[in-house]
């Protein structure tokens, strides 16, 4: 007779976690991380329902209200020409995450492509692109967006512009120094050996396995751009007026800093916490994402 079965052990089993998945579980236990994203989603709340927070227009006038100090008619004050600060707040918030936006989005574009090229064919088309980045890192990056913004004119539109030309050598060389790693990996050898082309071979493994260090500068990126389009704006060379800038905020109400403290006070704080925000965010990303840096 056949004797009694046996129950085979069952094997355990183990859940597959995608680095994805476990990066945003890891960036969820970083306090400051969500202390970071708290305050992005702030300014983005303010600066999308900036016309239902206060009743005033931006460039509304007042010369009867001229420097007016925090009062329950205006939370932040006004300005030598009677605006309202707290409006011109809200409504510059949606100025400075713009130009975050699009000068980081742009120098990732560029900068990523030209990385990409430069670390996976190698040669003379490396030492090519990476002269030309070695060339810009080679000034100083406020002068070098001066530089542009002075050839193309003063405007917010030429600031964003020359905030993304700026930042392309950061994005490039670091995608160019992550690619070479990556094309001596045995995946990629083994690609090139069943004829894919180079194309698919970028966009199918070099450049998804490239990702995380571009997330995480792009993050940190976010608040250098807003930084320098408010470095440009004091100096005259970003948003014109009327437009509500912080950074011309700040260098129009400089001769009032002992008279009228708060027109500087509150486009200073800001632009701080915007900027704190953002870093925030960059060090939590670079936390999650880096294998090295988890536990």
């Amino acid at each position: 007779m056949p004797g009694p079965e046996r129950n085979e052990p069952e094997m355990e089993k183990i859940e597959v976690v995608s680095p994805w998945k476990d990066a945003y579980w890891q960036l969820k236990k970083n306090k400051l991380a969500m202390v970071g994203i708290f305050i992005i989603i702030f300014f983005i709340i303010v600066a999308l329902i900036a016309p239902l927070l206060t009743p005033y227009a931006f460039n509304t006038i007042s010369a009867g209200d001229r420097l007016s100090s925090p009062s329950a008619a205006h939370w932040f004050g006004t300005d030598d020409l009677g605006r309202d600060i707290f409006t011109r707040i809200v409504y510059g918030a949606r100025i400075s995450l713009m130009v975050g936006f699009f000068a980081v989005t742009g120098a990732l574009v560029f900068g990523t492509f030209l990385g990409i090229i430069a670390g996976f064919f190698g040669r003379w088309i490396d030492m090519l692109i990476s002269r030309i980045f070695d060339i810009m890192l080679a000034f100083p990056s406020i002068l070098l967006a001066i530089a542009i913004v002075a050839i193309l004119g003063p405007s917010l539109q030429n600031a964003l512009i020359a905030i993304a030309i700026i930042n392309i050598p950061i994005f490039g060389r670091l995608v160019r120094s992550k690619v070479i790693s990556i094309r001596q990996e045995e995946y990629i050898m083994a690609a090139k050996a069943q004829g894919m082309k180079n194309g698919r071979i970028l966009f199918h493994h070099v450049l998804p396995n490239s990702l995380a260090p571009i997330i995480v500068q792009a993050t940190l990126g976010f608040g250098v751009a807003i930084l320098e389009a408010a470095a440009l704006g004091f100096l005259g060379l970003g948003a014109q007026a009327p437009t509500p800038e912080w950074g011309k905020m700040l260098s129009d109400s400089r001769q009032f800093i002992q008279s009228a403290p708060w027109t500087v006070l509150f486009p200073g704080i800001s632009i701080m916490l915007v900027v704190l925000g953002f870093n925030m965010i960059g060090d939590g990303l670079r936390d999650a994402l880096d294998p090295k840096m988890k536990n």
